[in-house]
């Protein structure tokens, strides 16, 4: 097991805090024993100092052990994790820094009883076992925490952008073309674009792009994709150089990912091609018009999209970051549900909750989605089209009130949705969902336009209390509903029955 310094201070600190609380001594008392100060025992403590050997061993007299005793690595049986979960990658990767602390000072905080701290890591240990928990579910969980502390907006990087702009002369007025952007890559990165080798792999025909570095940076991008997706890829280049982010991955797979800066820097550089892409002052002048409309407009929401020519999940991303610094919007989710035409199986991809709502995703989730949402439903039209022959090529757009059973929370959902370009025989959804409160009755004015379906809906068919008869659309039993209620009435069966014998 390979234990840094850092680590070797910390573990020393807990040990000795460990013998020192079974030899009933304080602080002060241990000094006194030791003719150590007080102020430097607890340095050691707290895994801030290792002290010298000589230390060691007055240490380990005044508290009746050895010396390896209080040096090894070896741990009692309440402490045993401890070593572990320090060589962990997932402890190793997690980007502790950004909240401000360390690994050491997390654990730091429950060192006042070793024994539960123990107990707590073992936890930690069983709960990532039995989920098949990986470093990536936790990183990509410090991502969306790190979003949602600055509000999905970065005012540093739009400033950058405006910068960028001003210094090659660029148009605010889109669109900006994939071969501008191209083009500008080659002449000033001295990239090498490749757009053959990819598509025509089988192996490596569902990546978007592969990135290899160099003196000539190549970058090998996917020709099946569309223009617009082209678009986001040499812009997200752009945005690596010119950011100057040098810790990255090497292709649009996540399965090599290696760290919190390679995941960070990606999204940085993500959106500094969305804002590259959607200028933020047009963006919000026509998002405005858009949502002081008295009724629910799909051409125009097309129409929007269609003027910036981009993708409609970047559309959505952008939305989402300007909503809440701009319009005061800042309860709302994003997600992506892809399925197989002739399959009645939904997979989430992407999520961003900026919500209270708990929404079913993620680790060990293996419970059937609510029918009724909208993703579900127009993913359900694409491949009623695809029995019938009929080849899409304007996105499916639909809107939905949704309101949660067992719950006051309504959302306000757009959703679209059309045939993957890369993923072949597969159709994809985007859907951003907001909490209808009063901020967003007041931005959102055809928010309860007569035209918009209200629908029942719930998290998953399992959660789900609705009898068949009331959701034709049940598409598993409700088997944990059903466990819930069991509990809960036998819970007021035994207080009646402590209540009777009382």
């Amino acid at each position: 097991m390979n234990v840094n310094s850092d680590n070797l201070r910390f573990i020393m600190g807990f040990k000795l805090k460990q013998f020192r609380m079974e030899n009933g001594l304080s602080l002060k008392e241990l000094a006194e024993k030791t003719n150590l100060s007080i102020s430097y025992l607890s340095e050691i403590e707290k895994g801030k100092k290792y002290p010298k050997p000589e230390k060691i061993l007055q240490l380990a007299g005044a508290l009746g052990v050895t010396f390896d005793e209080l040096v090894s690595l070896q741990v009692n049986k309440e402490l045993d994790p401890l070593p572990v979960i320090f060589s962990s990658p997932v402890i190793k990767e997690f980007p502790f820094r950004m909240y401000g602390f360390s690994p050491q000072d997390l654990l730091s905080l429950i060192t006042g009883d070793p024994g539960k701290a123990g107990a707590f890591i073992r936890t930690l240990l069983e709960i990532g076992q039995e989920y098949d928990m990986r470093v990536e579910h936790l990183l990509f969980a410090a991502l969306r925490s790190y979003q949602q502390m600055h509000q999905n907006y970065f005012d540093d990087i739009e400033t950058v952008v405006v910068k960028f702009r001003q210094e090659n002369d660029w148009p605010e007025a889109p669109p900006l073309d994939a071969e501008r952007l191209k083009t500008f890559l080659i002449d000033t990165y001295n990239y090498e674009v490749d757009m053959t080798t990819l598509d025509s792999d089988p192996d490596l025909s569902d990546l978007h792009y592969v990135f290899v570095d160099g003196e000539n940076p190549r970058l090998l991008v996917n020709n099946k994709l569309p223009e617009a997706q082209k678009k986001v890829i040499f812009g997200r280049e752009i945005g690596y150089q010119y950011l100057a982010l040098k810790e990255r991955a090497n292709s649009s797979s996540w399965a090599n990912l290696e760290s919190f800066d390679q995941l960070v820097n990606n999204f940085k550089a993500n959106y500094f091609s969305g804002a590259l892409l959607i200028h933020r002052d047009l963006l919000c002048e026509e998002l405005g018009q858009f949502l002081r409309e008295p009724r629910w407009n799909e051409s125009a929401l097309l129409a929007l999209i269609e003027r910036f020519n981009v993708a409609p999940e970047t559309f959505l991303h952008r939305v989402g970051e300007l909503l809440p610094q701009f319009f005061g919007i800042k309860n709302f989710l994003f997600y992506r549900i892809t399925n197989t035409p002739g399959s009645d199986n939904f997979e989430m991809g992407k999520v961003f909750n900026m919500s209270s709502l708990s929404f079913p995703n993620g680790i060990g989730s293996k419970e059937n989605y609510c029918r009724r949402w909208m993703a579900l439903k127009l993913l359900k039209n694409l491949t009623e089209e695809h029995h019938k022959g009929v080849t899409r090529k304007q996105l499916l757009v639909g809107a939905q009130r949704s309101r949660f059973i067992d719950s006051d929370i309504e959302v306000f959902t757009i959703t679209m949705a059309r045939p993957s370009t890369v993923e072949v025989g597969k159709n994809a959804s985007g859907t951003i969902s907001f909490v209808i409160d009063d901020t967003f009755k007041h931005t959102f004015t055809f928010w309860n336009d007569p035209a918009i379906p209200v629908v029942e809906v719930n998290e998953t068919c399992e959660r789900c209390g609705l009898s068949e008869a009331q959701c034709q659309d049940r598409a598993a039993s409700p088997a944990i509903f059903e466990k819930q209620e069991k509990l809960k009435h036998q819970q007021q069966a035994l207080k009646q029955l402590i209540d009777t014998v009382k």
